[in-house]
């Protein structure tokens, strides 16, 4: 906001083609005269009158307190200061700036290498032209976002091009990750380009063991099978015993490996290797052949271990309930006792303490008797 307290107007920003509106208000008019110059200072409405020969302007409102007008289809050419006039003594006047935007052309992304290996590095480009004020451009790869190094050029019409320049290393995860070029500028929104990443890298090889499940016994067979993935696919997977032959009864048919009739003497580290145009890998199974019988004897061991577990508990249950049994039937004969020795309490000792309880029953009846 700027000029005197009377008169005020706020400066104005506008995209190039659109329209802007100019507004020139009045806090307190005595009547005075309010009119609109450019920044030639020419006058473009004199109260609701408009002397400039330019159609694209038009009177949007007009009252004592407020001229207000449009400018439709703004080009760079109607950026300046325009004057909002109040003929009072001595005349005010109050400043409006329009500022023109220009958006920038479509985001161009150029890479360098269309396609990549893991571990390489690559370099993109992306470039936002002929905008004003100068475009901010963003890099993502995939969520994540990477440090870019722009580089801005005033062109000949006084626009801006701006270039930013990309580098970083591959992964194999980074297969099928966009890479996104955001452009940034007051003029649009979610101004973006992107390219998808594709990225050759080495087999990933990992064996798994289809039979049998648990143990390898001796006469049992083998079957192995070689998993593998990379890009582009492995195209030659191939299978060695190391430091070794394979055994005469193996059967190799593509990924899979079988083997008849096992026995020691195959024990040793069986080798899956895939390879593509990016390199080789490899993964290994250790074969360990037991006795036909392995396992089983193990088994009964542990039938053994879980009988004797029992038995034990059951055992142990038995001895609680003798010693629950022992204590109850020991605490019913002490109150027995304890009736028969009524006549101990006041006794010095136990000869006494037994006189004193047979004499209390003779005691006792002789005096029925005695008063019979």
């Amino acid at each position: 906001m700027s000029g005197c307290q009377n008169l005020v107007t706020e400066n104005v920003s506008v995209v190039e083609g659109d329209t802007a509106i100019i507004s020139c208000r009045v806090k307190n008019n005595d009547d005075s005269v309010i009119q609109l110059l450019n920044p030639n200072r020419q006058t473009i409405y004199f109260r609701d009158m408009r002397p400039l020969k330019d159609s694209r302007f038009q009177l949007v409102n007009f009252s004592d307190n407020e001229l207000r007008v449009s400018l439709s289809n703004v080009s760079l050419s109607d950026e300046g200061r325009y004057v909002c006039q109040l003929y009072t003594d001595p005349p005010q006047e109050a400043y409006a700036n329009i500022t023109v935007l220009v958006p920038p052309g479509n985001p161009l992304i150029e890479a360098r290498d269309q396609i990549l290996q893991e571990g390489n590095q690559t370099e993109m480009t992306c470039t936002a032209m002929s905008s004003k004020p100068a475009a901010t451009i963003r890099w993502m790869k995939g969520d994540k976002e990477l440090p870019g190094k722009p580089r801005v050029e005033l062109t000949y019409d006084k626009m801006y091009t701006v270039t930013s320049r990309l580098t970083f290393t591959v992964g194999r995860e980074d297969d099928g990750v966009p890479v996104i070029c955001i452009v940034d500028h007051p003029a649009v929104k979610d101004f973006q380009a992107q390219k998808y990443l594709e990225v050759q890298y080495k087999p990933e090889v990992k064996i798994t063991v289809e039979f049998p499940q648990g143990l390898t016994r001796e006469g049992e067979n083998l079957e192995l099978t070689c998993l593998s993935k990379g890009k582009p696919q492995p195209q030659r997977v191939s299978w060695v015993k190391v430091d070794d032959d394979m055994p005469p009864h193996a059967v190799i048919i593509g990924a899979d490996l079988y083997i008849e009739n096992l026995n020691k003497s195959y024990n040793g580290t069986y080798r899956c290797t895939a390879s593509n145009s990016v390199g080789e890998s490899f993964d290994d199974y250790v074969l360990y052949v037991y006795d036909s019988r392995a396992g089983e004897g193990a088994a009964r061991a542990m039938d053994h271990a879980v009988i004797g577990g029992v038995v034990a508990v059951v055992v142990f249950a038995m001895l609680c309930l003798l010693i629950v049994l022992g204590r109850y039937f020991a605490r019913h004969k002490g109150t027995y006792f304890t009736h028969e020795a009524k006549g101990a309490d006041d006794a010095a000792d136990a000869d006494t303490a037994i006189i004193n309880a047979e004499g209390g029953h003779t005691n006792s009846e002789e005096k029925k008797e005695y008063y019979i």
